[in-house]
């Protein structure tokens, strides 16, 4: 995991809510571009874009990680919740 995919990963957890999840990114996303407007890059230059790209594909593979906690920790609780996946047999 990247430097910066770790740090945008520990400003959210699996408990906020997306919406809350997305106003970190949003936050992520605006101060990328406060950088990119103090080194004077326009919107249509390739580095910018290449950011914007791996900003997009951070978010991505975080909310893809969220996702799966979520999708284990349901899973985990219907089968304590029923005694387990073989209960009743």
């Amino acid at each position: 995991m990247s430097e910066f995919t770790d740090l945008v990963a520990r400003a959210v957890s699996p408990s906020m809510s997306r919406e809350e999840r997305e106003a970190v990114y949003t936050t992520v996303r605006e101060a990328v571009r406060r950088l990119q407007d103090r080194q004077e890059m326009t919107a249509d230059d390739p580095r910018t874009l290449l950011q914007d790209h791996l900003i997009d594909e951070t978010i991505r593979d975080i909310e893809e990680r969220i996702t799966r906690h979520l999708a284990r920790q349901t899973i985990a609780e219907r089968d304590t919740g029923s005694g387990g996946p073989d209960a009743g047999i």
